[in-house]
This record gives C-alpha cells, sequence and structure tokens, in this order.
C-alpha cells in the first residue's frame, strides 16, 4: 500500500497571477515526499523523502510509525561499523553478515573494501529490502547489483539464536564478522523481545556463527556503556568500543554514538 506525495502550499498564493499555482505547487512537492508506506507486523513503516533547505541536499528517512529509525543526514556512525568491524580482520576472502539493511551505508561501506568475497543483509521489513531492489533509495540499485551482495527476509534474532543461522541456503554457516544496527542501543530497543540478544546468553549464541577470530560489530546511538562492554568481554575473547563523534547539523553541536567490538577466540 502507498499512499500519495504530500505537498504543502502556504498562504498568498493568488498574488502570483493566473496559472502559477500549478507550478508552486510542483515545486513544493519536490520539498517533500512520502515514497511509500506500508503495514507490517511491527507497525506502519513509512519512506520519506525532503529536501534540507540549508545543504540542498535530498534526506532519506526511514519511519516506523512515529519514530524515525533512519535519516540520511547521519551516516557516520553506520559506515563506522563497517570499518571498525573490517579493520579488526586479517585476510580476504571475507564472508559477513549485517544484521539491519536501513538505508544501506553499513553494506556499502563493507562492499567497499574489496577483501569481501560475501554479505548477507538480514532484515525484518519486507518493505525496506523492496526499496532497495526498486532504487527508491540511492544506494539501492549498487547494492542490488553487486554479486556479492545478498538481501534475506528474516528476523535477525530469531537466526542469531537458532542453530541454523543466517543464510537459509546453507544453515549453520560461519562469517568473519557480524556488524548490526537494528536497535537504538543495547538497552533502548524497537521490541522488547530483542533484550535476550543481549545478555550473555544471547551473545554466546551469536559466537557460534563466527569463525575463530571472528568479529561481532554492534552500533548504537548511545555513549559507550561500560557494563555491557563488560558483558561482552565475559563471553568473547576479547572486547572494545570505539566512540563516534561527529556535527548534528541540526543542533549545531557534536554528537557522540558508539561501536561495540568483540573477538571470538582465535583458535590458535
Amino acid at each position: 500500500m502507498s499512499r500519495h506525495p504530500i505537498a504543502s502550499r502556504g498562504p498568498g498564493l493568488a498574488c502570483y497571477g493566473p496559472g502559477l499555482h500549478k507550478d508552486i505547487g510542483a515545486q513544493m512537492s519536490l520539498l517533500f515526499e512520502e515514497l511509500d508506506f506500508r503495514s507490517t507486523p511491527i507497525g506502519d513503516v513509512s519512506l520519506r523523502r525532503r529536501r534540507d533547505l540549508a545543504s540542498g541536499a535530498d534526506v532519506f528517512e526511514i519511519k516506523l510509525g512515529e519514530e524515525f529509525l533512519m535519516s540520511s543526514l547521519f551516516t557516520t556512525s553506520e559506515v563506522e561499523l563497517a570499518r571498525l568491524g573490517l579493520e579488526a580482520l586479517d585476510g580476504d576472502g571475507l564472508e559477513v553478515v549485517v544484521g539491519g539493511l536501513g538505508l544501506g551505508y553499513t553494506a556499502q561501506s563493507v562492499l567497499e573494501r574489496e577483501q569481501v568475497s560475501d554479505l548477507l543483509v538480514v532484515d525484518a521489513l519486507e518493505p525496506v529490502i523492496a526499496w532497495h531492489q526498486n532504487a527508491l533509495l540511492p544506494l539501492g540499485a549498487s547494492l542490488s547489483a553487486d554479486p556479492r551482495c545478498r538481501f534475506v527476509l528474516g528476523d535477525f534474532f530469531a537466526m542469531s539464536a537458532s542453530t541454523a543461522g543466517f543464510d537459509p541456503q546453507k544453515p549453520r554457516r560461519k562469517f568473519d564478522a557480524i556488524l548490526v544496527d537494528i536497535d537504538h542501543s543495547p538497552e533502548a530497543l524497537l521490541n522488547e523481545r530483542n533484550a535476550a540478544f543481549y545478555q550473555p546468553k544471547g551473545l554466546a549464541a551469536l559466537t557460534a556463527h563466527l569463525k575463530p577470530g571472528g568479529v561481532f560489530g554492534l552500533w548504537s546511538n548511545e555513549r559507550p556503556d561500560a557494563n555491557f562492554t563488560a558483558r561482552l568481554a565475559d563471553v568473547f575473547s576479547e572486547a572494545w568500543v570505539e566512540e563516534v563523534a561527529f556535527h548534528n547539523p541540526l543542533q549545531n553541536n557534536t554528537f557522540v554514538q558508539s561501536v561495540y567490538l568483540a573477538r571470538t577466540d582465535r583458535g590458535v
């Protein structure tokens, strides 16, 4: 299901004379569009495009109900999730899972690295995958065309807890890196059912899908949490957290997010 693009018209249109109302309406429709709106099992999801008047750039946003899931205005930490996770690995032919497709910036950053041979991107929202496959999003065409990249429709957290894992075509497959950007943080969850993943048992289940020396990376909208880092260290062979700072143009200040990283035993 989709709705028509939204256009707003300000007061005073009559002063422009006959014949110009349509042109002004067309111009305003370029400033904001709702590109798609669909109902899903976890709520209504929508894709919006708006023109940022300060920069003149198009901003793409995904909302779940009234909650913003992602904006192309803020992508620094999504890119850093991929960079930090893969820089912690050696060698070529890396097999990677990204949990959470979103606008595609983490997946794109993974594919920019030649040492990556295979990428599975797991997302529970069919509309988000469709937006990329139908090139409604700027990165959709390149992600869909890359032979190394495959979209998987599924519940990342259920897959992580299962013995079959993330690849429906190859059960029990192990990966060099699993990079996750779904919830806002280990404490601020989109769904309370996800909570078990961030506990020791859930994290231990994830390690079964990593190769020896494999890396788990987790994006968080919050500053580093020492308790969660310690929890990772209890499950993994190594654990650390990196701060990611960037300029927030909406508030004109510096905003700090986090990328948690952990490594399984190298088995050497």
